[in-house]
């Protein structure tokens, strides 16, 4: 997808329609390829050249981040997304980029708050590691939409010389154990719900109606991950190349003369395809064929990366023809393969494409926020939101409208507070230290024995000796100065 620099008014345009607005988070391990991620995302707006995306690390924008190579705050950015392939629309996506380190996870937090979505990026080679297990715990508990990206595909090319088979494999396991661990949140959230009803109220008293059973089942299908449904995306951000089966049905509707709709649905899972005969079969396995995903997808991914690297010049002009991409001398003379390989993939897969369209797709707008969601904003877990004030009772209604007519009042939340001692502010630090010379010393002196004998004087009594009064204020004098 070409790169085009987008104005401020182009922006400004777009959030006069909430509907068009998408508001996500990129929540990941560290090193899974976040920031990589995000540097693809923003060259599709030509705010960094194509070729420097993925190492330009450009939300990173802390000296230290750039030199630990790690980010440690969380960084925003908002682009503007052509939708042209189902909606043909511009769509506003306010992007986060947080941090992966469980030392900033606070940072995570803060993130998941403000958006309505979140983009989880795992390193299909690392698999699933400590702050994975948190970040799809804090998006559980933050009610939001997630989109799973599963990234750096390419190392299991170029590092463990998978075969595709062996590659779709490693796949459908990862996948597999990521849903083992939503269900277990799922399982142990529908468990806290039954026990709060049973306490609350008698088991006559309990009715199951057809929205209850909705809205369990809507819990259940927006955090169970299936290529099937879009919300799954595979990846190599390095390589500017990402692709979902909706992407690749497309494409290869068009090209073999299926349906759109039954590609999608079978590209995944025990099915394979009888070529001459241009019919998709199932039982894959159980007849020793390969499946549709390893044949379609796979296969081709892995013929391009080895041709690129063994440079073979007329299966790379073979290649390029079939997908209709186009090499310039710059992409194809250079000794270094990378080029070549990140001119193919990101003009046949650009991964930009692939992730913001499932992000539009997946991701509901701020204006179809659940009133769940909202109470939770609002309010804490230890006091109920019928016990708030009427004013912040009325927020709620504000939250679900998200208007921006002249009536409706300006909502601005805070999403992290960070306490900090009412002493240590500017205006109540006490003074620097300040070192008095020895004639200043003197005129103080000078100063305290005149204001003693005034004192005297004005009492109307006769002076005692006040030689060791004096001295005592003198010398407190000189301690405070010197303290000063």
């Amino acid at each position: 997808m070409e790169s085009h620099i987008v104005t401020t008014e182009q922006l400004c345009e777009l959030q006069k329609s909430p509907e068009k607005v998408r508001n996500v988070c990129i929540l990941a391990h560290v090193d899974h390829g976040k920031t990589s991620l995000a540097d693809c995302l923003i060259a599709s707006n030509g705010i960094i050249s194509r070729r420097s995306a993925g190492q330009l690390r450009y939300l990173d924008s802390r000296e230290d981040e750039q030199q630990r190579g790690i980010t440690m705050k969380s960084s925003a950015i908002t682009l503007r997304f052509p939708y042209q392939d189902r909606h043909h629309s511009n769509y506003l996506i306010n992007l986060i980029d947080s941090p992966g380190h469980v030392d900033f996870s606070s940072e995570v937090g803060t993130a998941v708050r403000l958006c309505d979505g979140a983009i989880i990026v795992i390193d299909v080679v690392e698999g699933i590691l400590a702050q994975t297990h948190a970040v799809l715990r804090q998006v559980w508990q933050g009610k939001i939409v997630p989109v799973l990206v599963l990234n750096k595909i390419d190392r299991l090319i170029t590092e463990l010389h998978l075969t595709p088979e062996d590659a779709y494999s490693r796949l459908f396991k990862l996948l597999e154990d990521i849903n083992n661990i939503t269900s277990t949140l799922l399982q142990g959230q529908h468990l806290k719900k039954i026990t709060q009803l049973d306490e609350e109220q008698s088991a006559a008293d309990c009715e199951v109606t057809e929205e209850s059973l909705h809205s369990c089942s809507d819990e259940q299908n927006t955090f169970q991950f299936s290529p099937e449904s879009g919300n799954v995306v595979f990846s190599s951000a390095i390589d500017g190349w990402a692709f979902s089966l909706d992407t690749v049905s497309r494409f290869y509707s068009a090209k073999l003369g299926f349906s759109f709709e039954v590609l999608k649905r079978t590209l995944w899972g025990d099915y394979y395809m009888i070529f001459k005969q241009k019919k998709i079969m199932k039982n894959a396995y159980q007849r020793g064929k390969r499946p549709l995903f390893v044949d379609l997808i796979l296969e081709n991914i892995w013929s391009v990366y080895n041709a690129v690297t063994r440079k073979d010049k007329a299966k790379i002009e073979k290649i390029a023809g079939t997908l209709g991409v186009k090499l310039s001398l710059r992409d194809t003379q250079g000794k270094d393969p990378r080029p070549t390989l990140l001119s193919i993939m990101s003009q046949w897969m650009p991964v930009s494409r692939t992730v913001l369209a499932s992000v539009c797709d997946c991701v509901p707008p701020p204006s179809r926020l659940s009133e769940e969601r909202v109470i939770g904003l609002l309010t804490t877990e230890n006091r109920a939101f019928q016990a708030w004030p009427e004013s912040t009772r009325r927020l709620k209604h504000s939250f679900l409208r998200c208007s921006s007519a002249d009536h409706e009042p300006v909502i601005v939340y805070v999403s992290k507070m960070v306490a900090y001692d009412v002493k240590s502010l500017p205006q109540n630090r006490k003074a620097a230290p300040v070192q008095l010379s020895p004639e200043q010393l003197e005129r103080k002196r000078e100063e305290v024995i005149a204001r003693r004998r005034r004192l005297v004087n004005q009492s109307d009594v006769s002076p005692p000796d006040d030689s060791t009064a004096n001295n005592a204020e003198i010398d407190k004098c000189e301690e405070a100065a010197a303290a000063a």
